[in-house]
């Protein structure tokens, strides 16, 4: 089968994602109140029963809304390093000790025929990951929330049969709007969201011939425009003579407030 996966939902308002293989169904994230999610699932034919695991990147309120109640009502395992657990403590109520999956950030499991992996990634939370999904071959690469690919990262994303990256903001928008400086800055640091012209630089050393679609996510909806992020990838990616017939264009959406199209990731 590879890999399928829907993009449930990614920005700033929640971000949830399934993952599936043959035999096993994960939910990375769960950033949104758990009826929203069980809504989101619906459009895509998952029930919360249909869960297998939770995965979790980190602590931040858009990736951890719902989690608690989600996991409680479906009783299931929730997967993240210590530090994240930590920070988790007070955003998650009460979670058997049983369903306390500690998965150290490098730490490879197992669901079903899928393999996944997680690796650090520069962001201003405890400890936060990205995940690398594998079966039989076939890579899904999910990496959001980082303020700069580092090497480590590239190494680790690239060459992916799909990848879901960050594009959170056009830094001109970023720079006009309304935040207070601080949060500017912080947004705009190694610690931050990955602009749009950052995720096209990334991009030029991330494709290869095996990549057959790059999802744009976690768009700010104050400070970008998915035209726009799109625009600025594909201009870079241009500069860098890096060019696709528009009937190949690989750049997908996503959307804070409903699913992408399941995606069937095979290797051909």
């Amino acid at each position: 089968m590879g890999l399928r996966f829907t993009v449930l939902a990614s920005g700033s308002t929640g971000n949830a994602t399934i993952v599936q293989c043959d035999s096993a169904t994960v939910l990375v994230d769960a950033g949104l109140s758990a009826k929203k999610l069980e809504e989101l699932m619906r459009e895509r034919g998952v029930a919360g029963h249909h869960v297998d695991a939770i995965l979790i990147t980190h602590e931040h309120s858009d990736h951890v809304k719902g989690l608690g109640a989600f996991a409680r009502k479906y009783d299931l395992p929730i997967y993240a390093n210590v530090a994240t657990w930590e920070a988790l403590e007070r955003h998650v109520g009460q979670i058997d000790d049983g369903k306390r999956v500690v998965i150290e950030t490098g730490e490879t499991v197992t669901f079903g025929s899928m393999r996944t992996t997680s690796y650090a990634i520069s962001h201003d939370a405890a400890e936060p990951v990205g995940y690398v999904f594998d079966d039989e071959g076939v890579k899904l690469s999910l990496a959001t929330d980082l303020g700069y690919v580092s090497d480590k990262v590239r190494r680790m994303i690239e060459d992916s049969d799909v990848l879901v990256l960050e594009s959170n903001h056009d830094v001109d928008m970023l720079r006009m709007g309304r935040y207070p400086w601080n949060i500017k800055r912080r947004i705009l640091s190694d610690i931050g969201h990955l602009s749009n012209e950052a995720a096209g630089e990334a991009l030029c050393q991330l494709l290869t011939d095996r990549t057959k679609r790059v999802y744009l996510a976690h768009l700010s909806l104050d400070h970008n425009l998915m035209d726009l992020a799109k625009l600025t990838v594909n201009s870079i990616l241009e500069s860098n003579g890096i060019f696709f017939k528009k009937d190949e264009f690989p750049l997908r959406e996503t959307h804070h407030n409903r699913p992408t199209p399941w995606d069937e990731v095979n290797r051909r």
